[in-house]
């Protein structure tokens, strides 16, 4: 009996260990990390239905938004992220920019002049 009572810990311990060995394998978010991009502005949003006075983006007349269109690959990504009133009336559709992003979030838009 005394055998079987310590034999059922270290059946435990390696029970735990196989099941977090299986489950830390998953992918890798490709989104996360610091990136830039090569994009073409293909539209431009104002939002003034959102205003706030004390939103930080729109400094109180809405949010600003832009959609970039980028190669990844064999695939053509889209990304409609917030940007700064400044930035909104730097760029058109049309112009090619770079754009850096943190996890998946815009760090700073520059123009594209390669």
């Amino acid at each position: 009996m005394k055998r079987v009572l310590l034999a059922a810990p270290a059946l435990l311990v390696a029970a735990l260990t196989a099941a977090c060995a299986s489950g830390g394998a998953k992918a890798k978010d490709p989104g996360l990390g610091r990136r830039t991009l090569d994009c073409v502005v293909v539209q431009r949003e104002h939002d003034a239905a959102g205003s706030s006075a004390s939103s930080y983006r729109g400094s109180g007349t809405g949010s600003y938004y832009m959609v970039f269109e980028t190669r990844e690959g064999q695939a053509t990504s889209r990304y409609r992220l917030e940007v700064t009133r400044q930035q909104y009336q730097r760029f058109e559709e049309g112009d090619r920019v770079k754009i850096t992003l943190d996890n998946n979030i815009l760090v700073n838009v520059q123009p594209n002049n390669d």
